[in-house]
């Protein structure tokens, strides 16, 4: 940590020489970084991975969205893409990417931080721990879903085809009006019963790939590193995706009812919604879009880690040449 280095923990302070505002000034929270840096590097992370990946993401709210509403045969990745290309151009894979850029920023700063933070607290004695790096990962995802389902219902409802809304501001104000405020968090136990396996897997992953592919080179480049980064990322990404799509469908269900010809639910309970799904559908309409979403969580993971791991290691050096300063 860059408190080791810096000058002022060198020797043991004495009680006439203790000065408790130049000590908060100078610690930083975790791994070298303060709190405020950590969120600053999880947003722009969360940002850069969502910018990147929402054409993905926008193929697969519609895949799903066909295979639960509506009484039609499958539809590929292929056939998705196609449709939307031929009716409403290039534009029409980036509906909706205002409300993610409004909202991703601020939770993968809640995201990250707190992760970091929960991850320092349940390592105490053993780093590799990948139970503790799934506890912090469900802390993390718990805190940060608060932040970011109202922006996830409006830019699924802007994704879907012949979107009733004219923008981020119609949509909200429209959903306000005709459904209240509670519209907003239908979807949030379920988006929170799937993001607490989804980020358990997905840290416990991307730290024991990290820590593997670190073991065989262990002297890498700076450069090799962030390889490291976005290989373990991608890893943990597509196999967290895998196991939790079919929970992804319901909050998709949730999140679009009502709209577009989407089917209404009498409440937001998850298995009243996996009910109507198997019967109108049968099982395999619990999978639609796995595709695209594994296309779109293993690519979205490396870019997400890279991102963040080299601007914490930015930060580090910023503070590492500010404590050889004082």
């Amino acid at each position: 940590m860059a408190t080791d280095a810096s000058p002022a923990f060198r020797t043991v302070p004495q009680p006439h020489d203790f000065h408790p505002e130049i000590s908060v000034s100078l610690s930083p929270t975790h791994d070298g970084l303060e709190f405020r840096q950590f969120m600053i590097a999880g947003s722009i992370a969360g940002l850069v991975e969502h910018m990147a990946m929402f054409p993905v993401d926008t193929l697969k709210t519609r895949m799903q969205v066909f295979g639960g509403s509506c009484s039609v045969q499958p539809i590929g990745v292929r056939q998705a893409l196609g449709s939307i290309l031929k009716l409403e151009g290039l534009a029409g894979l980036y509906r909706g990417i205002g409300a993610m850029g409004l909202g991703a920023g601020p939770a993968h700063a809640v995201y990250f931080s707190v992760y970091e933070m929960s991850k320092e607290f349940f390592t105490r004695g053993n780093p590799n721990s990948s139970a503790a790096h799934a506890v912090s990962g469900v802390f993390a995802t718990v805190t940060s879903d608060a932040v970011i389902t109202p922006m996830d219902v409006v830019k699924q409802r802007l994704q879907l085809q012949s979107s009733p809304y004219n923008g981020v501001a119609d949509c909200v104000k429209r959903v306000l009006v005709d459904e209240g405020v509670g519209a907003f968090y239908k979807s949030y136990r379920t988006t929170v019963v799937m993001n607490a396996p989804f980020t358990a897997v997905h840290f416990a992953t991307y730290e024991a790939a990290k820590r593997g592919l670190m073991e065989v080179s262990p002297e890498s480049a700076s450069d090799e590193r962030l390889v490291i980064h976005a290989t373990a990322g991608a890893a943990a990404g597509a196999l967290a995706a895998a196991v939790t799509t079919p929970l992804d469908v319901v909050k998709t269900q949730l999140q679009c009812q009502g709209v577009c010809g989407c089917d209404r639910f009498s409440s937001s309970s998850i298995g009243d919604v996996i009910r109507s799904l198997v019967t109108k559908d049968g099982y395999r309409g619990l999978m639609r879009g796995w595709v695209p979403r594994m296309l779109f969580h293993a690519p979205a993971a490396a870019i997400c880690w890279s991102t963040y791991e080299a601007s914490k290691n930015f930060f580090q050096e910023l503070n590492g040449s500010e404590s050889c300063r004082t």
